[in-house]
């Protein structure tokens, strides 16, 4: 991957002070250039997406070729968040094995931001109910079991073959992400939350012996992969700022979290999985646990804790729109009901697994 030289800070993307942005040309055109890829000015972007932690960007060119553009968001970013350089080895390290990622043409730098230039695959995002009410049943739950089928690919990865033995600890997993978002917590509540912190308690005293180290995606959900328009497979997972070594029951665990089941409350735009159609968590489970061969007895734990990192992840990002409206994404932000929502099933969950 290349890099140019440095500019001012936050010099190719501008807000442009009505809610949208404004992008440098000449810079992005030399990235393009420096990446060998044909373009023709002038360029456009448009902010993609409904994700609110690193802002993504489609850039198309006079000709209609299109690429994307990756960055961390605006404002004050706790240390080690928001690492879009690291994205990019991930994704260049799974780009020939049976994982399906984005091509990344480059890393550059914005002055002192790192700014990621991908390839931009076609397809479909399911990231509202409106879209998924345009599939038929049939089509929905292709989707639905293509997730876990998908995430056993990702936890099969060869580490050494792709050279991320040394992404992250080796270290038990659940004590990793428990002192972790214990700390994004601290550093990023908006009020005190009791129910939470109990929860944090419960989960320590109930943490299960680790068997093995896999590549973890982190934030795997419906809404962070490209669908094929037609037939419903998965042509690309995105949003790998989270990716990690760990217990990769973690990762099935956070799918289950963002999965509700009719009548659940939460953050984010995930009422479309309860859907005719889609397949129920208890399903989606056992789809991951047929393609893996591995043990569910320890699922509760993971589902409980994924829970409580949606909760957290859902109050930095209120922190961060509160701290820079520029952050707010098109479909709004969570709000202290909902996070406390969230906690309350997290309870509930870890309660049924005797945490």
């Amino acid at each position: 991957m290349t890099a140019l030289p440095h500019q001012d800070s936050g010099s190719v993307i501008l807000p442009d002070g009505a809610g949208g942005f404004t992008l440098d040309d000449a810079a992005v055109g030399r990235w393009l250039d420096t990446a060998g890829l044909e373009h023709r000015l002038p360029l456009r972007a448009a902010r993609v997406g409904l994700g609110q932690s690193n802002l993504t960007f489609e850039i198309a060119d006079a000709d209609g070729r299109r690429w994307v553009l990756r960055r961390p968001p605006l404002g004050h970013l706790l240390a080690s968040a928001h690492d879009v350089a690291r994205e990019a080895r991930i994704l260049t390290a799974l780009v020939d094995t049976e994982v399906p990622v984005p091509r990344v043409h480059g890393v550059f730098a914005d002055g002192d931001i790192p700014v990621v230039l991908m390839e931009y695959v076609d397809g479909l995002v399911i990231d509202s109910v409106h879209i998924a009410e345009s599939l038929s049943p049939e089509h929905r739950r292709v989707i639905g079991i293509a997730l876990p089928r998908t995430l056993a690919r990702i936890h099969a990865v060869d580490l050494g073959a792709t050279g991320l033995t040394d992404l992250a600890s080796h270290k038990p997993y659940a004590g990793r992400q428990l002192a972790r978002w214990s700390r994004q917590w601290e550093q990023s509540r908006t009020r005190e939350l009791p129910q939470l912190d109990r929860l944090t308690e419960r989960l320590r005293a109930a943490i299960p012996e680790q068997r093995e180290i896999a590549l973890v995606h982190g934030d795997f959900h419906i809404r962070n992969v490209i669908t094929d328009p037609e037939s419903g497979t998965i042509d690309a997972v995105l949003d790998w700022e989270l990716c990690t070594l760990g217990d990769p029951l973690a990762d099935i665990g956070s799918l289950l979290a963002y999965w509700p089941e009719p009548g659940e409350s939460g953050v984010g735009n995930f009422a479309m999985c309860t859907l005719p159609g889609f397949p129920s968590r208890a399903e989606i489970a056992a789809e991951y646990l047929a393609a893996t061969g591995r043990d569910a007895a320890a699922l509760g734990f993971w589902h409980a804790l994924g829970l409580w990192k949606v909760a957290i992840i859902a109050e930095g990002v209120m922190r961060r729109a509160l701290d820079d409206p520029r952050n707010r994404a098109a479909a709004g932000t969570p709000t202290a009901e909902q996070i406390a929502a969230v906690v309350d099933t997290a309870d509930r969950v870890a309660a049924a697994a005797s945490i």
